[in-house]
């Protein structure tokens, strides 16, 4: 429903709204055009409750500008953002299609072959936010937008954190996410990390192929305990068709503590891509090499250690210690040489 010229509603001088597409609790969307661009939009206006939080606003600043420096095929980008009677906005990329929340509701579950291709997709865009310095925070189904040729990008990165403002001991009394979707230390009140958006990762893949999230509760302090303490249900135990191999992926996303996770979205996607190569798993947006030489991951390893490095240090240290001999040699037998 476009307003008429007496309802016409701009925001920042040249985003005329068009529709509201979704309203939630901490923000609306909005279609609009941007009349300088002549192009369609996406605006998400937070609520009036953060109009008179002077620390929020400058937080907000600096994390809208630090995604809006990503640029991703599977990110929707952030194009500009300001504050629209003292209410931050974020003018992004506008989608034509729906989100995966969506698509598990009307389909209950998903079968793994349709479900990988967009896990890895997201793990792409994550994985590069990762790379730039940036957490996302709030990784779930609602924020993953798949277009009708099945490309997804991942939206909302208004409240991610950027890795250099954050201080790993800290502990913090407002929690940063979505209850069913987020880490046990995000439960914690404590700092996310990239490990935090591959266990989110792991709860939505989860919930792909289950048709339900590890842990439900509706009271949120039963659920912050269930993700810091009870192990999750095994996904062959909803269905055992999931090949096994796939559900060792998933429980170690949710591992309790980061460590043992995977590091980071693209190691994830890395595992994930050979999984889908075993099993041939027609994946057309695959980003990722599985060539074991160039990844630096090992699907074995449960520590996150980087075992191509720690290869070559004893490569290093052997060789290092084979001309110890010869040295010795070179002195004993001219000693005289360097007098």
């Amino acid at each position: 429903m476009v307003p008429t010229k007496s309802q016409e509603r701009i925001i920042g001088g040249r985003y005329k709204i068009l529709d509201l597409a979704a309203h939630g609790g901490m923000a609306d969307i909005f279609l609009a055009w941007d009349q300088t661009l002549e192009r369609q939009v996406a605006i998400k206006i937070l609520g009036n409750d953060y109009s008179y939080d002077e620390s929020f606003k400058s937080r907000f600043i600096f994390e809208a500008k630090a995604a809006a420096n990503l640029t991703h095929i599977n990110i929707v980008t952030v194009h500009d953002f300001g504050f629209e009677n003292g209410s931050p906005y974020l003018v992004m990329e506008y989608i034509s299609g729906t989100d995966l929340k969506s698509i598990i509701l009307d389909q209950h579950k998903l079968l793994v072959k349709d479900a990988l291709p967009l896990i890895l997709q997201a793990c792409a865009g994550i994985g590069y936010a990762h790379r730039a310095g940036l957490v996302h925070c709030d990784v779930k189904p609602h924020n993953l937008i798949i277009s009708r040729d099945k490309r997804l990008k991942v939206t909302d990165f208004g409240i991610a954190r950027a890795l250099s403002s954050i201080n790993p001991d800290e502990s913090s009394d407002m929690v940063w996410g979505s209850p069913l979707y987020f880490s046990p230390e995000q439960a914690s009140g404590l700092a996310p990390s990239p490990a935090s958006d591959v266990y989110s990762l792991g709860v939505v893949l989860y919930e792909c192929l289950v048709g339900q999230t590890p842990f439900y509760s509706e009271d949120v302090s039963e659920l912050s305990m269930m993700h810091r303490e009870n192990p999750p249900l095994p996904p062959r135990y909803f269905d055992p068709n999931i090949p096994d191999s796939l559900q060792k992926i998933i429980l170690r996303a949710l591992s309790k503590e980061p460590a043992s996770r995977y590091r980071n979205g693209d190691q994830m996607g890395r595992v994930l891509q050979s999984f889908c190569d075993q099993i041939k798993i027609s994946t057309p947006f695959s980003l990722f090499t599985t060539d074991p030489n160039n990844t630096g991951w090992d699907e074995s390893s449960s520590s996150g250690f980087d075992w191509s490095i720690v290869g070559l240090a004893f490569l290093t240290l052997f060789l290092v210690s084979g001309l110890v001999p010869f040295w010795f040699y070179i002195i004993l037998r001219y000693g005289n040489i360097f007098n």
